[in-house]
């Protein structure tokens, strides 16, 4: 079954340095576009040197990473890095969804950290908005139906096996053809629509990509980890206010920061409106009362 779209669909995959989304960064980059009306994928694949900014030097592999995708050092050192071309890669994300397998957890908040990176480190202008593009999670879905890995997912929904796996561009092909694979399995189930699947796919409604806060049943943003777990952030913002600079100072995606401060910039607001409705209130009042007095005065006829 082909895609229903309104918008460009975007699968990708990253290969990193390691799976820490705060200290590691993206190697290899792929995205598959597929538009509407249109079947045939367009792939664009990039690998990038890692960058350690703070160091100014290129940032090594860890062993564990290598041994999965065989990617070396050596073969990065040549290769620019995220931040010369991140104008690429923002124009192939521009006015599109994305999709991606397991890329809710991994590589949406690890794009989201790159993308940080070059807004804090180069000051380039970032003009995207992840967290206002729709995102299916292939994986999610099929969790919920078939719980198993992508290389058992291609071979249950398209009768063969993956090859080159943990090839990015590999990767983000298979999942691409998953995906229009479940949508024939589970027709009487799923829904063609890229809204439906990327809301069936999201198991918590989380603010920022590493899941540190979410939203509970009543739509408030809540702590999602540690001590504060549960409590809402306006809560913990009016009882432990320090608390949001121990966020924004600590060993956290740069992502989770920025919400933070979005939510204390917000607190602050409010708190300076309630007190300038309040301080009207009570020159209203004064207001009022000088005037009672005077009425009083004219009306005995004395204005001293």
């Amino acid at each position: 079954m082909e895609l229903n779209l309104e918008r460009p669909l975007l699968f990708f995959d990253i290969e990193s340095t390691g799976l820490n989304i705060a200290t590691d960064s993206i190697i290899e980059l792929s995205f598959i576009k597929i538009r509407p009306g249109s079947p045939i994928p367009e792939p664009k694949t990039w690998r990038i040197k890692p960058w350690d900014y703070a160091a100014g030097c290129q940032k090594k592999i860890s062993p564990g990473a290598q041994e999965i995708h065989k990617i070396t050092d050596e073969e990065l050192a040549g290769e620019k890095c995220f931040y010369e071309i991140v104008d690429q890669v923002q124009d192939e994300l521009e006015n599109c969804d994305l999709a991606g397998f397991n890329s809710n957890k991994f590589d949406l908040p690890m794009l989201a950290e790159e993308l940080e990176r070059v807004r804090k480190y180069k000051h380039i202008p970032i003009k995207v908005d992840l967290h206002k593009m729709k995102m299916v999670d292939v994986q999610n879905i099929y969790h919920q139906m078939e719980p198993r890995n992508l290389k058992a997912a291609y071979r249950f929904y398209c009768g063969k096996d993956l090859e080159n796996a943990h090839a990015a561009e590999a990767d983000t092909m298979a999942t691409y053809e998953v995906l229009k694979a479940q949508l024939d399995k589970y027709e009487g189930q799923l829904k063609n629509d890229v809204t439906f699947l990327s809301n069936f796919s999201e198991r918590q409604k989380i603010v920022d990509y590493a899941g540190r806060l979410a939203y509970n049943d009543k739509k408030e943003v809540i702590i999602n980890f540690g001590k504060h777990r549960g409590k809402t952030a306006r809560e913990v913002y009016e009882t432990e206010p320090s608390y949001f600079s121990w966020v924004e100072n600590g060993e956290f995606t740069l992502d989770t920061k920025q919400q933070f401060v979005m939510l204390r910039r917000q607190f602050e607001e409010e708190k300076q409106e309630a007190r300038k409705t309040a301080m009207k209130k009570l020159t209203d009042k004064e207001l009022e009362k000088s005037v009672g007095s005077l009425a009083e005065k004219w009306g005995s006829g004395k204005l001293f």
